[in-house]
Order: C-alpha cells, then sequence, then structure tokens
C-alpha cells in the first residue's frame, strides 16, 4: 500500500500544488486549517505531515503541540512549510520537533527528495526499533538459550549500528570510510595508552573491547538533523549550529532509548558517552555541558582527536582535504585546549600507523 502524506495548508492553491507533485508516488489527504488536520487524524494516520507555519486561528506550531500530546501522533514525522526561512524560525521548527522544513514557492524536486529521505529514516529506525523489542522477546522465551542469542543479538546489532552510521556519513557528505578509520584510530591510541602505562584503572581489555564497537555510533545523533544543514556547502550560521550541536544529546538519548535494556551497561555506558561528550574540550569551551579535562569520559577525549583528526583529512560538502601534515600541527597545537594532552601525545606518537590507516583507504 503506497505511505499517505497530510498536507496541512490554508491555500488551497498551495495544496493543489503539492498534490500535483506526490499524487503519483503517495497518497494524498489534504486539511485548510488546523483544526481539520486534527479531525483527519482521529480517522487515519499519515506516515508524514506537510504543516504550514502561518494559518488563521491554529497556526502550525499550535498544531504541533497538540501532535506531541497523543501518543498515536507524536512519532509522525513532521515537515513545515514555510515562506520565512530567517534562521529564527528554522531553529523553533526544529525545536518544536519537526524533522525538516520546506521553503514556500515549492520546487518538485525538493519536496519529492525532502519526502524521501525523511521516510526512509523513519523506515530505518522503526526497523532498528522493532529488531530490538523482537530479539529481546525472544531472549525471555528461550531463558534456556540466552547465552547464544545475546551473542547472535549483539552480532547482528553491531552491523545495523555500522550501518546506521555509514548511512548517517553519507547523509552528510563525507566520501567514505570515516567510521572505519576512526575506529583503527581509538583502537591503536587507546592500546597504545594502556601500553605507557596511563589511565589503567580504566583501559582494561574489556574496555578497550567496548570502546572500539562503540565507536562507530559517535555521530549516530545526525540521524536527527535535517539534510538541510547536513548537506550545507557554506558555513552554518549561528542558528544552524546550535541545531547541528544536539546531534551529540540526541545521540545518547538514542542509545539508551534503544539499547539500554539489552545490552551491557558497560558497553552502553562507553557508547552513550562517546555520543554525547565527543565534542566537549579539555578547556571547558566545547559541548553539549561545557565540563572539562577529566570530566570529560575517557572514551570521549580518545574519540574527540581520532574524529577531529579524521575530519581535517577527509574532504567534505563544505571543505577541501588537509594534508595530514598540517592536521598532527592542529591536533598538536590544541594540545592541552582542545584535547587531552596525554592522548594527543600518544597520537601525535602513532603518526606513522595513523598515515598508514589513511593511505588504505
Amino acid at each position: 500500500m503506497q505511505q499517505m502524506i497530510l498536507i496541512v495548508d490554508d491555500n488551497r492553491s498551495n495544496i493543489k500544488i503539492a498534490q500535483a507533485i506526490l499524487e503519483n508516488e503517495y497518497r494524498v489527504g489534504a486539511a485548510l486549517s488546523g483544526e481539520k488536520a486534527l479531525k483527519f487524524l482521529s480517522q487515519a494516520i499519515p506516515d508524514l505531515i506537510l504543516l504550514d507555519i502561518s494559518m488563521p486561528e491554529m497556526s502550525g506550531f499550535e498544531v504541533m503541540e497538540q501532535l506531541q500530546l497523543h501518543d498515536e501522533w507524536k512519532n509522525i514525522p513532521v515537515i513545515f512549510l514555510t515562506a520565512n526561512v530567517e534562521p529564527q524560525i528554522e531553529a523553533k521548527c526544529f525545536k518544536m520537533g519537526a524533522v525538516d522544513f520546506i521553503a514556500k514557492p515549492f520546487v518538485p524536486e525538493v519536496i519529492k527528495n525532502r519526502i524521501n529521505r525523511t521516510l526512509e529514516l523513519q523506515e530505518y529506525r522503526k526497523n532498528l526499533e522493532q529488531f530490538v523489542k523482537n530479539q529481546a522477546q525472544k531472549i525471555l522465551q528461550q531463558t534456556e538459550e540466552i547465552a547464544r542469542k545475546q551473542q547472535e543479538i549483539m552480532d547482528i546489532q553491531q552491523q545495523v549500528i555500522i550501518s546506521m552510521a555509514n548511512l548517517i556519513e553519507g547523509r552528510d557528505g563525507s566520501t567514505g570510510g570515516h567510521i572505519k578509520r576512526t575506529s583503527q584510530y581509538v583502537e591503536l591510541i587507546a592500546k597504545a595508552l594502556k601500553n605507557k602505562g596511563k589511565f589503567l584503572d580504566i583501559l582494561n581489555d574489556e574496555y578497550i573491547e567496548n570502546l572500539c564497537k562503540a565507536a562507530p555510533m559517535h555521530d549516530i545523533g545526525k540521524i536527527c538533523i535535517s539534510d538541510t544543514i547536513l548537506k550545507k556547502p557554506g558555513r552554518l550560521t549561528e542558528a544552524e549550529f546550535d541545531i547541528m550541536k544536539q546531534h551529540a544529546e540526541e545521540g545518547g538519548n538514542i542509545i539508551s532509548s534503544t539499547m539500554g535494556k539489552i545490552e551491557k551497561k558497560e558497553f552502553v555506558d562507553i557508547a552513550f558517552d562517546i555520543a554525547t561528550y565527543h565534542h566537549e574540550k579539555w578547556n571547558g569551551e566545547g559541548y553539549p555541558k561545557g565540563i572539562k579535562e577529566e570530566k570529560i569520559p575517557l572514551s570521549a577525549r580518545i574519540m574527540a582527536v581520532a574524529d577531529v583528526f579524521d575530519a581535517l583529512v577527509s574532504k567534505r560538502c563544505y571543505k577541501e582535504a588537509m594534508n595530514s601534515e598540517e592536521a598532527f600541527n592542529i591536533i598538536e597545537a590544541s594540545s592541552g585546549s582542545h584535547f587531552d594532552p596525554e592522548i594527543a601525545k600518544v597520537f601525535i606518537e602513532l603518526r606513522e600507523k595513523i598515515e598508514e590507516i589513511c593511505r588504505n583507504e
């Protein structure tokens, strides 16, 4: 059955234009006001809502507030429609819970691409959540096979994690390999620190194994950030960067909600810390919490060096790749400000192995 799109706009012409663009691929419903949209939802649940912001009597933001109050409605992805593309409006759209926004007048390819991408990601996330629930239920029902089933789930889950990480990597304009390379850097750093007798109260074999397994999840929160921001070729505005920064806490929330009940606490804690805190800085000027020095979890401090270095030497939609000489100079110059000086020092000492990883990718 075709997926259903609900278009909510008080302008009949806008609805007709959107219907003409979408009706060959989707079932399309329409409502000329917020009140009619809510009445529609009481009869049928669409797969996605295109919601105009500026409407009389009940605005799009007010409709969004009503959606959040109903369990059946609050998880429907919403794309706001607006002729006002000022940063503060864009920021409010995402703060209200929208997954994206589309500017008026409509451009057919833009509206179709945004909708297709949103529905793909929604389906991917639903499948992941359903997978986790199904596997957890099987464990409860088959207690005599707990050990074997748990290992199977962990193996499959890791593949799901890597697949999702690669999907997200492709969304933000990466050219490929970032997930694999940063995981290799993290493993090299952790083992080198242990061999030097650093952080031995933390860096046991189990911790390093969990750290390497969790590293691909560091940017999983970007699934909640729109393509408009992830793929922007130029510098982000202050409002856009504030939205981008939300991916850190969103990543931690995703890990807690999808893995907290089926994975070992030790692994979940490391994965949560990496996703949430890998943009914190040694001097306290990072995000999302602005914590500093050893208050930043060790896993996140290691991930920070690996992530920044690979970002520097990689080509992105908004920049060209930097050579490794320049990148290592930046890591060294940022030791004690951005990065834990012990970790930065070890990373620089690993230069030959790091550059070999870069060459082989």
